[in-house]
């Protein structure tokens, strides 16, 4: 089988690494074309010897991309075109249709109660999104709980699978002597308490919550904040406001896997903590929840649909403002510190599982047959609740 992916962009982002690691345990020839920005996760895929092209679109209404994309589609002799995110799903089944693909599957990576890929919801994205959704065969959710935002849109319940982001446990292991590498290179004293927070810097993570509840807790404890986008500046103002300015680090957008770029991978950093908080009430997986579980780190998140049908000891719910998380974190602080051992629930969300509940979504879309069944969310050895 050759496939072809299409994706909005390649930088440094939750869908753009969760591309790279399933195109590593695929047993399928792929090929992927971005829209625009081919960032460090095309240098990443390159790397790795997969081919990638560029579109260069000019903007979301560059309509001469469309046959230039078509001819990439027909040219390729692709037996299925998969497409990530909001703009690559528009031109991407539209060019899969043009060059005569009707084998075309598209993931939805980011779609909340009240955003999509973090802007507003309105009636013309949700109309325009509709539309192109018809075009497709199947429409893969990343969890059940965006399978159920899809059918409430009106999206037929048989067009909709749903294939779990999945982690590389491997490289998620808590490893002692990164932990110690990491807080050197940071420059966090070795007693710190490190709380982390990881994703992109929008309004919608609500970091601003961790950074104030920050304010409330010891003198000892530390912010580490992983991540790159437009609320940067206003997180470093809110910082200096709250007078922890000195013990807050933003490290930018760091990459899965090493790409040679200066400063620690994800995993270095995630070694280097202690607690994740998660602030965001509107998320439609909750990767970074799931990546701190791998890593044997206590969380406490608002909101995240990965868990919601699995039992994580480490893993509490915490509802509320900066109070509520520096009471949940302080809690955290004083207790004694537990083994670093990776839970179940994460095991549940191995990349090879869910790259094997993909390649039943491709079967079934290929041969014009019905979408295998979502798979229990109760993992091997775990009861529910």
């Amino acid at each position: 089988m050759r496939a072809l992916h299409i994706i909005t962009g390649l930088g440094v982002g939750g869908a753009e690494q969760q591309l790279r690691l399933l195109l590593r345990h695929l047993p399928v020839e792929c090929d992927v074309v971005t829209l625009t920005n081919p960032g460090a996760v095309a240098e990443g895929l390159t790397a790795d010897g997969v081919r990638v092209t560029d579109l260069g679109m000019r903007g979301n209404r560059d309509l001469a991309a469309l046959p230039r994309l078509a001819g990439i589609v027909r040219s390729g002799g692709y037996d299925l075109v998969h497409t990530h995110l909001y703009r690559a799903c528009l031109y991407g089944r539209l060019a899969a249709r043009m060059a005569g693909v009707r084998a075309i599957v598209a993931t939805e990576h980011s779609l909340g109660d009240s955003q999509l890929e973090g802007r507003g919801l309105t009636v013309g994205v949700r109309a325009l999104y509709l539309a192109g959704e018809r075009l497709g065969r199947a429409t893969v959710a990343v969890s059940p709980a965006v399978a159920a935002r899809l059918r409430a849109w009106g999206v037929p319940a048989p067009r909709i699978g749903v294939v779990p982001n999945g982690i590389d446990l491997a490289r998620f292991r808590f490893d002692p002597a990164a932990r110690l590498r990491t807080r050197r290179q940071l420059g966090l004293p070795e007693d710190a308490f490190v709380v982390g927070c990881v994703g992109r810097l929008t309004a919608g993570k609500r970091f601003a919550v961790v950074v104030r509840a920050l304010a409330r807790l010891p003198g000892d404890c530390r912010l580490l904040l992983v991540g790159g986008g437009p609320e940067e500046a206003a997180l470093r103002r809110t910082a200096r406001e709250a007078g922890v300015a000195d013990r807050v680090l933003l490290t930018g957008e760091r990459p899965y896997v090493p790409d040679g770029t200066p400063g620690p991978d994800l995993p270095s950093l995630t070694a280097a903590m202690d607690v994740l908080a998660s602030p965001s009430p509107d998320e439609t997986f909750g990767l970074a929840v799931v990546e701190a579980l791998a890593s044997g780190l206590p969380v406490r998140y608002a909101s995240c649909p990965a868990l919601d049908h699995l039992p994580a000891p480490g893993a509490r719910r915490v509802s509320g403002d900066e109070g509520a998380f520096a009471r949940a974190l302080a809690e955290v602080r004083a207790a004694p510190p537990g083994p670093r051992t990776t839970p179940e629930a994460a095991h549940h969300y191995d990349i090879t599982r869910s790259a094997a509940r993909l390649m039943d979504v491709y079967a079934a879309t290929v041969a014009g047959r019905p979408l295998p069944s979502p798979a229990s969310p109760t993992p091997q050895g775990v009861s529910s609740p």
